[in-house]
């Protein structure tokens, strides 16, 4: 990130602190929103018991199989609809079923069928997902040139080399697009899943702290891993997607 985005997002950040300050000064009932240094300490309270990275673990272990699950499967989908029109026509309607049924309902519903373990809790929220990542590459997969196609055939490129060399080059603003937006539902939905049918986790933690309306609790969990998503963004997605897109800096 260019070094004046960054002294940006730290402004705003402090503005928003700011504005959390204030806020919780004014309030008559600091129990419902505690101030930022109560809520940091409840997080070092946490991080000394260990308790923070086991729980924080577990949920990221989730958001990083429910994501390859569902950047694999959406990859794969979206080239072949957007390559075959006979693909889309046949898959078209599963996708829109997909992409309007409740994120709830598909986490429910695979509780009862598979039972509250990690296998259902993983491709309920990669269900979730792939739709989302299935569109966004058929879209750029319908869009790709003609004539980068000639030119692979004419050099008569095999498949996996024409994949790698000339479709997924021109697809990573798409790919791109897709894992950024999809790291950031996709714990969300992890979340979810723990507070319906999980024994550990971010989202298990918030449950607990919600029955006894525990705000700061619920905040320190929650601001933690917001961080942890924050630095996944700007330390791996961001640059792999400045890393995927130089092809075309270098075109121009």
């Amino acid at each position: 990130m260019p070094r004046s985005g960054l002294t940006t997002g730290l402004l705003s950040v402090l503005a928003l602190l700011m504005v959390w300050t204030i806020a919780s000064q004014l309030t008559d009932r600091p129990q419902t929103l505690p101030a930022p240094w109560v809520v940091a300490s409840r997080i070092g309270q946490l991080a000394a018991s260990g308790e923070l990275a086991f729980n924080a673990g577990m949920t990221l272990m989730r958001v990083i199989a429910s994501f390859a699950l569902a950047m694999v499967a959406g990859l794969g989908l979206g080239l072949a609809m957007g390559r075959s029109r006979n693909v889309d026509n046949w898959l078209n309607p599963g996708l829109i079923i997909l992409l309007n049924v409740p994120a709830l309902v598909l986490i429910v519903l695979s509780y009862i069928w598979i039972g509250l373990n990690e296998t259902a809790a993983i491709l309920a929220v990669a269900l979730n997902k792939i739709p989302v990542v299935t569109v966004m590459v058929r879209e750029g997969a319908r869009a790709l040139r003609p004539d980068l196609d000639d030119m692979a055939r004419s050099f008569r490129m095999s498949p996996a080399a024409r994949l790698r060399h000339v479709v997924l080059p021109q697809l990573a603003p798409q790919i791109a697009a897709a894992a950024r937006a999809g790291i950031s539902l996709i714990w969300k939905i992890v979340l979810v899943v723990e507070f319906l049918g999980r024994s550990n986790g971010v989202g298990f933690k918030i449950h607990l702290l919600f029955s006894s309306f525990d705000v700061t609790g619920v905040l320190a969990w929650a601001l933690t891993f917001v961080a942890v998503m924050l630095a996944i963004d700007l330390f791996i997605l961001r640059p792999w997607e400045r890393h995927a897109n130089r092809w075309r800096r270098d075109e121009a």
